[in-house]
């Protein structure tokens, strides 16, 4: 039996109880058709899902984020891992927190995990961390091989698939042995058609583009009825784990980045026909250490002008109103520009900011401390609700941003 506890977020005593003898996944969100139901606005409508995954006669609980504002398990932001017993589950950096529980009498035995296969290299002397041997350059411990990848470790897991450090010594990327990203499609996602069909869509996708800006394809293949996507490993780290970890950014350094994103955005919605990524948010942008360059990532979502509408993407705060109705356009891209430079310059969910003035509900900034008026008054027409009162195309949103510098 599962036990969720409600806590207090100073004193830690228990608000709340759940529950739960014999389910195999709790939903927890702000919607009233979840088993846990949580009215916080930093809460979203479904913002995490708790699973049993079982395991010859025994299961493990994995936790998965769904929330616009992040999870944090034991103090981590996280979006797919394992639950250890005991465990304190954040829903956002300042949200609730829940205590996770199961019952010691009819808790089941963990399954022991596979060891990893043995090292390549047995030359002793290297140093504690790391992943290839100092003195004859092969890996030092492979945890598994996909066709030719060597898998050396698991760089993320999300609720699609899971991403891995990976090496290929073949020689065939740039005529030499090369580090890279192997994203596995997730088993518990092979059945759905709708994860088969994104995951497949960004594999076409990253085939077709080139630019500075967007990981290089690499690989799609199926092995063992599973997909796999192998691309360019960029050395950086994610706005959003950026800001949470660290602390906000100026405003001159986000409206750079937001630039360089709207550089992207404009080669995207400039191919024939135009496609639209349709989940530009902080967790979505990667920034390169070595020269604070910034990636588009996660093309799954990607949607062709003029198809049919079709299943809802996006963010929670981040979504466009006609994104939000399943009628996305260009536009809603540069939308979601917006509610990024409000969350990187203030550290806080967009949401904390979205008022009624007047009769509709949109982005109040006038409040914000050090933002001054002209940059304020270009993020509130970046994601004003009505679309011909925007700018229209990633060219003018970069020459608006590059004004406030």
């Amino acid at each position: 039996m599962v036990t969720l506890t409600l806590l207090h977020p100073q004193a830690s005593t228990p608000l709340a109880k759940w529950h739960f003898k014999s389910q195999s996944k709790i939903l927890i969100g702000r919607s009233p058709d979840n088993d846990v139901v949580l009215n916080d606005p930093l809460v979203s409508r479904y913002h995490l899902e708790l699973r049993a995954v079982t395991a010859k006669s025994s299961h493990r609980w994995q936790i998965i984020n769904q929330g616009s504002n992040g999870t944090f398990l034991n103090g981590v932001l996280i979006s797919r891992e394992w639950l250890p017993e005991n465990a304190l589950i954040r829903l956002a950096r300042e949200g609730p927190l829940l205590k996770f529980q199961i019952n010691q009498v009819t808790r089941p035995s963990l399954p022991i995990p596979p060891a990893p296969e043995a090292s390549i290299c047995h030359h002793q002397g290297n140093p504690p961390g790391n992943l290839f041997c100092i003195h004859c350059g092969q890996p030092l411990l492979v945890q598994r091989v996909i066709r030719h990848y060597q898998v050396l470790r698991i760089l993320g897991q999300g609720g699609m698939g899971t991403t891995y450090l990976a090496w290929d010594n073949t020689g065939k990327i740039d005529g030499k042995p090369s580090l890279l990203v192997l994203k596995e499609m997730n088993s518990d996602m092979i059945q759905i058609a709708k994860a088969q069909e994104l995951f497949e869509r960004e594999a076409r996708t990253l085939k077709a583009l080139n630019h500075s800006g967007i990981p290089r394809y690499y690989d799609f293949f199926v092995e063992e009825g599973k997909k796999y996507l192998a691309m360019e490993l960029i050395h950086g780290e994610d706005l959003e784990k950026r800001v949470v970890v660290g602390s906000p950014v100026a405003p001159r350094e986000a409206i750079e980045w937001m630039i360089q994103t709207c550089s992207v955005l404009d080669y995207i919605h400039s191919c024939d026909p135009p496609l639209i990524h349709r989940d530009i948010k902080p967790a979505n942008l990667l920034l390169r250490h070595r020269d604070n360059r910034i990636f588009v990532l996660d093309f799954g979502a990607v949607k062709e002008i003029g198809t049919l509408p079709g299943t809802r993407i996006g963010a929670e705060g981040y979504s466009a109103p006609e994104q939000e109705r399943g009628m996305p356009v260009t536009q809603s891209d540069l939308y979601a520009i917006g509610p990024t430079l409000i969350f990187l310059i203030t550290g806080k969910p967009p949401l904390k900011f979205w008022h009624k003035r007047g009769s509709l509900y949109r982005f109040d900034l006038s409040g914000v401390p050090g933002l001054d008026s002209r940059l304020r008054q270009t993020i509130e027409r970046i994601c004003d609700i009505n679309l011909a009162d925007r700018y229209q195309t990633a060219r003018e949103v970069s020459h608006a941003l590059a004004a406030c510098l």
